[in-house]
């Protein structure tokens, strides 16, 4: 018993230790800096741009990561529709495109994994659109 005792606090000692310096421990995604995209890691940051509106008041900022496989939103908010999916699109009206799906939600951040054949270069318009009226609620076109 007094073992098991001893055991239990030796792990929460060392679960709420404080490093050697006198701070806490931090995991490394605390410690990055998410606009550095010098590196090659997943997350860092290949592509991005500024949502801009179009038919609706849509705002945030749109992201692709080094491997281009995930496209993120972040404090991205539009107005609710029908059916709106994401788009990557060759231009604003939707001429050349290829869906990521329904949109996730009209405010937040939010993610979507990029199919291996999409050519960023040519679908570099990142698109909410009404798929039941054919409109663009707004897009960031990918630099």
């Amino acid at each position: 018993m007094m073992k098991t005792s001893l055991v239990i606090l030796l792990v929460i000692f060392f679960g709420v230790a404080c490093n050697s310096d006198g701070t806490e421990p931090q995991s490394p995604s605390m410690t990055m800096d998410p606009s550095d995209s010098s590196g090659g890691n997943e997350g860092d940051v290949l592509y991005q741009g500024d949502f801009k509106s179009d038919a609706h008041p849509t705002s945030g900022v749109a992201t692709v990561n080094q491997s281009k496989s995930q496209l993120s939103f972040t404090n991205f908010k539009t107005d609710p529709g029908p059916l709106l999916e994401v788009y990557l699109a060759t231009d604003q009206n939707a001429t050349n495109y290829v869906s990521l799906g329904e949109l996730k939600g009209i405010e937040g951040d939010f993610s979507y994994a990029i199919p291996n054949n999409v050519n960023l270069t040519t679908h570099n318009y990142v698109l909410i659109w009404c798929v039941d009226f054919s409109v663009n609620f707004g897009y960031a076109i990918l630099e």
